[in-house]
């Protein structure tokens, strides 16, 4: 990559002045300033050199930016940089979580014959796994074992993922037999895919086994993803000696000190309650990351709160609270929540106040922890006040907020409790805004409080027909009082 950087600084003005990657996230990786940033290198015809536009790709799927991937992807195909059959898998890929499956499949029938290899096909298996379509996926693998594409371990591990996902674990180890038959090497993925699927079906000894065998194969060194993913098995089964065993090993194997396995470490040591450990680790962090992600602070926060280390989470927002350049609410959340549970109301007030002054937005979590607060309390108008907040504010974040079944049925209970119909009519407009079916219960108890009320609805029988709901006979009853003209 240095030379690569070297070849970017030296060549002509025709081309973009720095390596396109570092363009698109200039601004932070945002998707709108990823989105602006890319329609400025578009317009601006630069030239860059194909690795960039390889490079940039990668890094976008690594953001979850699918769509200025594509876009990236496809128009400069159409300026004339040839792709390979990789960078067909790639798109592939990118189309289907950009536009759906059905463009995914479309894309792939058209390809030419000799860009259908393991690598488009195996790119269809991977986004048939994650849409959890098993027929299709199990008929897309036999045709690629038919045309003996079934070559590496990726396919596999696609499908073995969709078996776990599905409550499925059972079906695993005959595949991991079909690839020692075929002579298909495994990797990292692979065996820990295995041993969750042996650890849903509670052979944990099987576990044990499939470690033995990997140390005793040789061929894939076990990673730190290997050791974190054993510690949780054995967390999850209650094994919290061997759990941290695990977490030594996995340690062990941090070399690079990435980041991901300093957070599993934070995490899983607080699933075993030893504070201690997470206080190590998170000093560790800081000396490998002295730069440190909002997401860091947030899983620190969590984890001390969780193990009733209120102090410690306090110390860590503080100093997040000093250093952090855009302030994240999810971090605030994280605190806002640990007050809220200790009832110290007033701190997590200060709280949301602060947050409001640095900029900070409240989102539909914030309220809704507020909304928690208050039906704990019994404060039910206050309650209704917060999850009107939170619906709107997820509906403004483009990120849908619906409460539970059993907050749904308290609150539409507080207005039948009231005759309030309109604050009812109110709430279920406004639901039905980000939730297209609301159940039945919903509209029985507003029903009940029409008929509380005294008041008429002549056409509430229409209504329950157009929202396709099937009231119980008692409710039917009511049905004919209120529906009188």
């Amino acid at each position: 990559m240095a030379t690569r950087t070297k070849l970017v600084a030296k060549r002509s003005s025709k081309y973009l002045e720095e390596a396109l990657y570092q363009r698109l996230f200039k601004g932070g990786s945002s998707p709108q300033s990823v989105r602006s940033e890319l329609e400025d290198f578009l317009k601006s015809r630069k030239r860059v050199f194909k690795w960039e536009v390889g490079v940039s790709i990668r890094k976008l799927r690594t953001h979850k930016r699918f769509r200025p991937a594509l876009k990236l992807s496809e128009i400069m195909a159409r300026r004339g940089m040839n792709p390979t059959v990789s960078d067909q898998a790639i798109r592939l890929d990118l189309v289907a979580k950009s536009r759906g499956i059905a463009s995914a499949e479309d894309y792939f029938i058209n390809l030419p014959e000799a860009l259908k290899n393991h690598l488009t096909y195996g790119a269809l298996l991977n986004c048939y796994c994650k849409e959890l379509m098993t027929e299709k996926a199990e008929a897309l693998m036999e045709k690629m074992r038919e045309l003996r594409f079934a070559s590496s371990s990726m396919s596999y591990n696609s499908l073995m993922t969709l078996y776990t996902k599905i409550k499925q674990p059972e079906k695993v180890p005959s595949i991991i037999q079909e690839m020692k038959a075929n002579d298909v090497m495994p990797d990292c993925f692979t065996y820990n895919v295995w041993m969750r699927a042996l650890a849903a079906i509670n052979d944990i000894s099987g576990v044990e086994r499939v470690i033995e065998e990997m140390k005793r194969d040789g061929r894939i060194a076990a990673d730190w993803t290997t050791y974190s993913n054993l510690a949780s098995i054995y967390v999850d089964a209650g094994m919290f000696q061997k759990a941290e065993g695990a977490l030594k090993e996995l340690e062990k194997r941090n070399t690079r000190h990435d980041l991901g396995a300093y957070q599993f470490l934070i995490t899983l040591y607080g699933r075993t309650g030893n504070v201690v450990e997470v206080h190590r680790v998170w000093r560790s962090l800081k000396l490998a990351h002295p730069r440190m992600a909002n997401m860091s602070y947030l899983n620190i926060i969590q984890v001390l709160v969780n193990l009733k280390d209120l102090s410690g989470a306090e110390a860590c927002f503080k100093e997040w609270e000093s250093k952090c350049s855009v302030y994240d609410i999810r971090v605030a959340n994280a605190m806002i929540r640990a007050y809220i549970k200790e009832d110290m109301f007033e701190k997590a007030e200060a709280i949301k106040k602060l947050a409001k002054m640095r900029g900070g937005r409240l989102n539909a979590k914030s309220w809704e922890i507020y909304m928690d607060y208050y039906l704990k309390k019994g404060d039910l108008k206050m309650a209704h006040w917060c999850a009107d907040r939170a619906i709107k504010k997820g509906r403004s974040h483009g990120r849908i907020w619906v409460p539970s079944q059993e907050v749904l049925q308290t609150l539409m209970t507080y207005f039948e409790n009231r005759m309030d119909v309109a604050g009812a009519e109110n709430f279920i407009e406004l639901l039905q805004k980000v939730e297209k079916d609301l159940s039945v219960e919903v509209f029985e108890s507003l029903i009940r409080t029409y008929s509380a009320a005294g008041k008429k609805s002549p056409g509430m029988r229409r209504r329950l027909k157009m929202e396709n709901v099937v009231v119980s006979d008692a409710t039917k009853k009511l049905l004919e009082s209120i529906c009188e003209e």
